[in-house]
């Protein structure tokens, strides 16, 4: 499951994610801390990654192309999702 599916399975956002650019800003685009929390915990499901508390900051999900950074990050790879 890559990260856009994500976002759009748990985000609960007020746009179809499909529509958004990578760099746009997700709570811009209705995403609430409560489904931030869900989106970072589905990823985790999804990904059998954790998110460190040094990530645990609203600029680590505050878009596609942010979260997908600190995904490859925590896979150790280019091109994870």
């Amino acid at each position: 499951m890559c990260v856009r599916e994500v976002v759009g399975a748990y985000g609960q956002l007020v746009v179809d994610v499909q529509t958004l650019a990578d760099t746009d800003n997700l709570f811009q685009a209705g995403l609430t801390s409560l489904a931030n929390v869900t989106v970072m915990l589905g990823l985790e499901s999804a990904l059998a990654i954790e998110f460190p508390e040094r990530m645990l900051h609203r600029s680590t999900f505050e878009s596609i192309s942010a979260i997908r950074n600190a995904v490859e990050e925590l896979l150790g790879q280019d091109g994870a999702t």
